[in-house]
């Protein structure tokens, strides 16, 4: 990925832009063989690996690595599942689980080294999760109220005086269809994409100073600082937005199980 370019009076640097975000293909001649898609695929090899052998040889008294894989999922269980959703929480942690170690996986490759490219910073993953959990609360209301009632509850929200229909109506049907996929979407591609586009221009950015004359060689650790300070406050950034992503999803199925909603 490269920002540095020679112009006709010499070096000039060229801030990062969307571009650097749109990936060649590693080999071959096709969408397939990019980066995020690669990265994709590595994150479920090594959450089903972790989580695979951490659990191979489970103990009352844990090891480390059985400690680590049940405190994770005692975490998604507990504060994401049980918390939000109530006494039919059982049934949906392990698709919460799944979500969140997914997102958080790729969120994280954003800061480990050599790989420095959160995925979600790609808008169509965060689609793709979207899309799915839009469908499973819609599914889940359905199957609990039947489509009738469901569909009846969004569309004339219960204890409202009728002539406000005209208002609420149509907003509750761009919430319900519209405004919640989009927003949980695009909030989690957003501060990947911020993210990383801040994290390029400081280091990027302090490369390029030590090239200049000897008092921008002096800024440059400066621009190198700022670049490792945001580099622990991405990683907190990607651990929030997994568990943002993760609870509302929790909080529309428990909406959807709600009798009124």
């Amino acid at each position: 990925m490269r920002v540095l370019v020679r112009s006709a009076e010499g070096e000039g640097f060229v801030p990062p832009s969307t571009k650097d975000f749109q990936l060649p293909p590693i080999f071959g001649d096709n969408v397939y063989t990019t980066k995020p898609i690669l990265l994709v695929f590595l994150s479920v090899i090594l959450i089903s690996t972790f989580f695979i052998l951490s659990a191979r040889k489970a103990a009352i008294v844990p090891s480390k690595f059985q400690f680590a894989g049940e405190s994770v999922y005692s975490f998604v269980r507990e504060n994401l599942a049980k918390e939000v959703i109530g006494h039919e929480f059982m049934r949906f942690v392990p698709y919460l689980f799944t979500l969140f170690t997914f997102i958080l996986v790729n969120n994280l490759f954003g800061i480990i080294p050599l790989i420095q490219f959160p995925t979600m910073s790609h808008v169509s993953f965060p689609y793709v999760l979207a899309l799915s959990t839009y469908l499973v609360f819609h599914y889940v209301g359905i199957r609990k109220q039947g489509a009738f009632k469901y569909f009846k509850e969004i569309l004339f929200m219960p204890g409202v005086p009728k002539a406000a229909y005209i208002l609420i109506t149509p907003l509750e049907i761009l919430t319900f269809f519209v405004v919640r996929p989009l927003t949980l979407s695009l909030r989690l591609f957003a501060n990947m994409f911020a993210g990383h586009l801040l994290l390029l221009v400081f280091i990027l950015g302090g490369e390029h100073l030590l090239q200049g004359v000897i008092g921008l060689k002096l800024i440059s650790p400066f621009a190198f600082g700022i670049g490792i300070v945001l580099t622990f406050f991405e990683f907190m950034v990607q651990c929030l937005q997994a568990y943002i992503f993760t609870l509302l999803a929790a909080l529309y199925i428990a909406g959807a199980l709600a009798d009124e909603h």
